[in-house]
């Protein structure tokens, strides 16, 4: 039975939110322009509105969540993006796969922050609100699901399956609901999609804040009263979106399969660049703060940001990306509105900018190269040239697209080779910042001249040199570029930790926040060049055999074919394959698949054994148990090195009918190093095509070929009881029991043969990782000789990859003492903030 009243429930809150957004917006103007005697009324009236946005807009997410999680399948979103077999934390997931939920918790955020300003500002209420409510309306407007003719606005989340599939079902049972859903995106079931992208978003919505007070003061003419309010915001809006970039960063890591972190997708790019402009703002916004220069340079960087931001989202939510990215969304038909979205703020933040240009205060003095302005000015200049070499080449097919839409031909392609172009130019723009933030730091808390920069940075500069020293005869690295990344991270790792040790002893830690986040970039780039320019695949096919004539040759090349329990040398390591996993719930670790037997439910099976782990027993035999996503499996493989196991890991694949193979790998972390392994290709399971009937005539005790495994049959065994099968008076049930040797394992095979009066039974055993199927053909009591029937196919086995990441840890350690120093520097700017606001110079 279809449940109409929730989605249309859903469609009020959505028409709610849109209508109190833009009442919001019009009450807080009035509250901004009317005499101080009646703006005590248009203030209540106005937090009233956003309260009521605030309510109807969390309530659009709880009703959409609902819909997913109690499997409404008539609702198109949810039998899009989600299905019964989904555990809970990837129903959240699924909430935010698709455009209308990613755009839902946009407006979660905005509404969060909305809140928190509302009251923790005083002067600065009304005009702020004014612009985060017309942002909420453009942002509610793209979930609206309106069309009037042939105007669409936005895309609902609630609309039906039936309004939407042009199938024939539905003309017969229009009420028709479908059992299952399609899913979440195999790549997207990781634990980092739960938390990825509500990061990402709270950073893409925080960019808001410091855009909001630039235009409240270009507004009010509080020219630079703006920067003091916006600054903690921003550098929240660095920590927020950086750590969302990291998070991407790592789950692509450890769910992906092309041994990386970071691939240049434009969608990568899409984020990364408003991250740089942000933290560029940063710095000029700070230096105003400290000689009252670089103020009309912080209005176009907070300017940028923001349109930035709405740019990336044009990008990615456009589907002007579909042949350039494997991340972006499919256009919904909002391309038009998202334009609307972007050009409507940029011309706002223009006109505002370009009325009040001539009264913006600005410094006449010039800076000296020895000034901090003229460091920060520098950073600031490199950090725009690494957005603008980025976001140009991204941007290709939007230019294309631009021409055509003109009725021009455009021949213009992104970089065939991603990895390479943008690396070659963005590592020496990480070497020069690595340099600036070196030197300029030494500016930042001192006036200096030639002289005493020389002996400020003398010694930062030997001891860095001999790290460097270090670092290159133990690593051995001899490529010039990498020996320049070297020196220059180390130096900017020594450098700002002299500054922050001198901070330490003079001072509080309330001032290490830029120190800190400068040794985290010196740690990045260091782990960068040994991660990527050092990275040592180790599976290398000596064997000459193609796996697969449609892979390239540097696939064939740098895979393995493992055999189930046979061992493989690769390199260092001697490795085995030991059979395929389940994960089940409430059991720690994995589970063979041989002790598990699927049953006609989704994610449920029967255990065919005991199943314990650590001496604990978890299932009884019979028991059913649950699976966690029963179509992924986990590869178990064994490394050894000097005839000792080393350890177990477990990389797992899915075979998905319209994706292929998807793969995620499994890592063993070391110190210095991750070794990475990912599956390339597996043994299909399905529909075996079984060889030839072959017979064999053995007497107990005696050992024979069965294909290529010695076999060894120790005799039969009368049974009492067979499992499944009801036995009579009279019956006999005779078990042979059967051993397979294979390699270093024993493998036990027990077909049963039946008799009932003149009639015979037989109970074949397969065992579908040698790929043998046996059963007892007849038994001869006269010569004591059992007759077995054997079929075989092909053995399991995997084709995997192997790499070596030496040093990865210093790129996740530098980022996390990154985070930490925008963190520290949040606290000390907000609290700057508050002590301002109570002394009522907010």
């Amino acid at each position: 039975m279809i449940n109409t009243f929730i989605g249309n429930l859903g469609h009020l809150m959505v028409i709610l939110a849109f209508v109190s957004s833009l009442i919001t917006a019009y009450s807080y103007y009035q509250y901004t322009v009317v005499p101080e005697i009646e703006k005590a009324s248009w203030r209540k009236f106005s937090r009233i509105f956003f309260y009521i946005h605030a309510v109807s807009a969390i309530s659009i997410g709880v009703i959409l969540f609902n819909i997913i999680h109690n499997f409404r399948f008539e609702y198109f979103y949810a039998y899009s993006h989600a299905s019964r077999a989904l555990p809970v934390h990837y129903m959240i997931s699924s909430f935010w796969e698709g455009q209308e939920g990613s755009f839902i918790l946009w407006i979660f955020w905005d509404v969060i922050l909305g809140l928190f300003l509302i009251h923790t500002n005083k002067s600065w209420e009304g005009p702020v609100m004014v612009v985060f409510s017309l942002v909420q309306a453009f942002l509610v407007s793209m979930i609206l699901g309106v069309v009037i003719g042939d105007l669409k606005i936005g895309s609902s989340p609630f609309i039906l399956l039936r309004d939407v599939a042009n199938a024939p079902i539905f003309q017969m049972n229009p009420d028709f609901v479908p059992e299952d859903g399609t899913g979440l995106n195999p790549l997207l079931q990781n634990i980092w999609m739960v938390i990825h992208p509500p990061t990402l978003f709270l950073g893409y919505a925080s960019t808001l804040v410091p855009f909001a007070y630039l235009m409240a003061g270009l507004w009010t003419g509080k020219y630079k009263e703006w920067i003091r309010p916006a600054l903690p915001w921003t550098i929240f809006s660095a920590l927020i979106l950086g750590m969302g970039i990291i998070m991407g960063a790592y789950w692509a890591y450890v769910t992906l399969n092309f041994g990386g972190y970071w691939n240049w997708d434009p969608v990568e790019n899409a984020s990364y660049v408003p991250w740089l402009i942000i933290v560029a703002s940063i710095h000029t916004m700070i230096t105003f703060k400290k000689s009252s220069t670089a103020l009309k340079t912080s209005i176009v960087l907070i300017i940028l940001q923001f349109i930035l931001v709405l740019y990336a989202t044009f990008l990615v939510r456009s589907g002007v990306l579909g042949d350039t990215s494997v991340h972006s969304f499919t256009d919904l038909g909002l391309s038009g509105q998202l334009l609307i979205y972007l050009f409507f703020f940029m011309f706002v933040a223009i006109f505002l900018s370009a009325r009040a240009w001539k009264n913006i205060p600005t410094s006449e003095k010039e800076a000296s190269v020895y000034s901090r302005e003229f460091w920060i000015f520098i950073g600031a200049t490199t950090l725009g040239l690494m957005a603008f070499q980025v976001i140009l080449p991204t941007s290709i097919p939007v230019y294309n697209a631009i021409v055509e839409s003109f009725g021009g031909i455009s021949n213009m392609a992104p970089p065939a080779d991603q990895i390479e172009f943008y690396t070659k130019f963005q590592l020496w723009f990480g070497v020069v910042l690595a340099l600036l933030t070196a030197v300029g730091q030494f500016f930042w808390w001192k006036k200096m001249d030639k002289k005493e920069l020389k002996n400020a940075l003398a010694t930062p500069y030997i001891i860095s040199l001999i790290l460097a020293a270090i670092i290159i005869s133990v690593a051995k690295v001899w490529n010039i570029t990498f020996m320049v990344i070297v020196m220059a991270a180390t130096f900017t790792i020594v450098a700002n930790a002299t500054i922050l040790s001198k901070l330490l002893k003079k001072s509080t830690f309330k001032l290490a926040g830029g120190s800190l986040a400068h040794i985290g970039l010196g740690l990045i780039l260091i782990g960068v060049m040994f991660s990527s320019g050092y990275s040592d695949v180790i599976s290398l096919n000596m064997s000459g055999l193609t796996y697969k004539r449609d892979w390239e040759d540097e696939l064939n090349k740098e895979n393995v074919l493992l055999w189930i329990n046979q061992p493989l040398q690769m390199k260092d390591y001697e490795v085995v394959y030991r059979g395929r996993n389940k994960k089940l719930e409430g059991v720690p670790g994995y589970v063979n698949v041989n002790k598990l037997e699927s049953t006609d439910n989704v994610n449920e099976a029967i255990a065919l054994e005991d199943i314990n782990v650590n001496g604990k027993t978890y299932h009884k035999k019979g028991d059913k148990v649950n699976i966690v996503l029963e179509e992924n499996s986990y590869f178990e493989i064994e490394y050894f090195k000097d005839q000792q196991h080393q350890f177990t890991l477990f990389p797992m694949s899915q075979p998905n009918p319209t994706m292929g193979l998807i793969s995620s790998p499994d890592s063993k972390h070391f110190l210095n190093k991750d070794l990475y392994t990912h599956i390339s290709a597996i043994n299909s399971y399905d529909d075996p095509e079984w060889g030839e009937d072959e017979f064999y005539e053995v007497t107990p005790g005696e050992q024979f070929h069965l294909g290529d495994y010695i076999t060894t049959f120790e005799g039969g065994e009368v049974m009492e009881e067979v499992e499944g099968v009801e036995l009579e008076e009279g019956d006999v049930a005779v078990k042979a029991k059967l051993v397979i040797q294979d390699h270093d394992r024993q493998i036990h095979l027990d077909p049963i043969f039946l008799i009932r009066g003149n009639r015979i039974g037989k109970i074949p055993t397969v065992n579908h990782d040698l790929g043998v199927k046996i059963q007892v053909d007849n038994i001869s009591p006269e010569t004591n000789q059992f007759v077995f029937k054997a079929n075989n196919y092909q053995k399991d086995y995997v084709v995997m990859k192997a790499l070596v990441k030496p040093y990865i840890n210093v790129l996740w350690i530098g980022t996390i003492i990154m985070l930490i120093g925008f963190g520290v520097a949040i606290y000390r700017r907000y609290d700057e903030f508050i002590k301002m606001r109570d002394k009522g110079l907010e």
